[in-house]
């Protein structure tokens, strides 16, 4: 018995962003005062092809990070591919309480990616990866807390309830 979800960002509109700029700067390479020409856009070492292909270039890489969640009787893993490349593993045994919480990524913690809390609170570290506001909370004995954003959270929170009555986790609430 197991639970396994995979996230990415899913940034589309940061393409038609990007899109407008890279417009722009084709414009004014093409257009401004007759254009460039090869040779000018040689002795600029083609800053302008890269000013265009560039910001595509990291937005489809930060595209391709995936969050990887799998919980089961032992415990809770994860793994944010490139960054952590093995699945960690958080046991029941370190964890006080794990319940789904309701958070504002942008108002709680700035934004959405690997983010800790605002206002100093450094003891509270997210993984949030869409904007459903709705999350897995673990809260550690040793005052630490993880949130882990879910695209199927009605699922997870099912499989919590089954997982609590069929092992007797108390940590699950």
């Amino acid at each position: 018995m197991e639970f396994e979800e995979k996230q990415q960002l899913n940034l589309w509109w940061l393409y038609i962003l990007i899109g407008v700029d890279a417009i722009m700067v084709g414009s004014i390479v093409l257009f401004d005062k007759g254009g460039m020409n090869f040779q000018d856009l040689k002795n600029a070492y083609f800053a302008p092809i890269w000013a265009i292909l560039l910001p595509f270039l990291v937005v489809y890489i930060i595209q391709k990070n995936v969050l990887t969640l799998r919980i089961n009787q032992e415990g809770i893993f994860y793994k944010y591919f490139p960054f952590k490349t093995k699945l960690t593993p958080i046991e029941w045994i370190s964890v006080e309480n794990v319940y789904i919480t309701k958070y504002d990524a942008f108002g709680d913690y700035g934004g959405y990616g690997v983010k800790n809390r605002l206002w100093f609170k450094r003891n509270d570290k997210a993984y949030l990866l869409n904007d459903k506001s709705k999350g897995l909370q673990i809260e550690f004995k040793n005052g630490k807390k993880l949130l882990f954003s879910s695209n199927k959270i009605e699922e997870m929170e099912l499989f919590l309830i089954n997982l609590k009555t069929r092992y007797q986790i108390r940590a699950i609430s």
